[in-house]
């Protein structure tokens, strides 16, 4: 049905691989939305990155629970792909007010502690993200691939878009639309196309 609407409204649009097709029709399932047509861009070889995170064991950090629990971890484990989601844990409590930061500010720190590649999930958090920059920028975080779909009012789009400018290889949603099942649904949808990926 999908193919069919984009057949009949956009007859000249044009996907640029096969992967990148069932990344965008995985994010209109998810929330039966076509802006994602032209909204949702890949820099930097992104897709290939996050191939190699999930098949090299790597992590994946999200900025929520809400994210977390939509992405496939039983695969994830097949892979041997860890995944976390910090904001929650108490330790993070502490850190975030003993820094005066917000929590996902605080667990991009604590994720940068981390020895493994590095996939970021961001569907919520702005402050995720500018931290995950600032951190790339000054050496202290290598950051092997972001998923950056944050919604809402502030900051949301002006993140998204720095995080675009940037050189690190990212799916960014533009504008102010995106949230945790977008991010999920990103994730799964790489996470199902592995074999169509070039690379290891």
């Amino acid at each position: 049905m999908i193919h069919e609407e984009i057949a009949a409204t956009r007859p000249d649009y044009k996907f640029n691989d096969p992967v990148e097709k069932a990344i965008i029709t995985r994010a209109i399932h998810t929330t039966a939305d076509f802006e994602y047509l032209d909204s949702l861009t890949f820099t930097h070889d992104v897709i290939r990155q996050i191939k190699a995170v999930m098949t090299q064991g790597g992590t994946i950090y999200t900025d929520t629970h809400m994210a977390l629990s939509g992405i496939n971890k039983r695969k994830l484990d097949e892979l041997g792909c860890h995944y976390h989601c910090y904001v929650s844990d108490p330790e993070i409590f502490t850190y975030a007010k003993a820094h005066d930061i917000t929590r996902s500010m605080a667990s991009i720190e604590v994720a940068a502690q981390g020895d493994t590649k590095k996939l970021f999930v961001i569907g919520n958090a702005p402050t995720a993200l500018y931290k995950i920059l600032e951190m790339q920028a000054a050496g202290q975080l290598h950051a092997d691939a972001v998923i950056g779909v944050p919604v809402g009012f502030v900051e949301a789009k002006e993140s998204k878009e720095a995080l675009f400018e940037s050189d690190i290889p990212a799916i960014v949603a533009h504008g102010r639309k995106g949230g945790s099942n977008l991010a999920a649904a990103l994730t799964n949808a790489v996470l199902y196309n592995l074999d169509q990926i070039a690379g290891d």
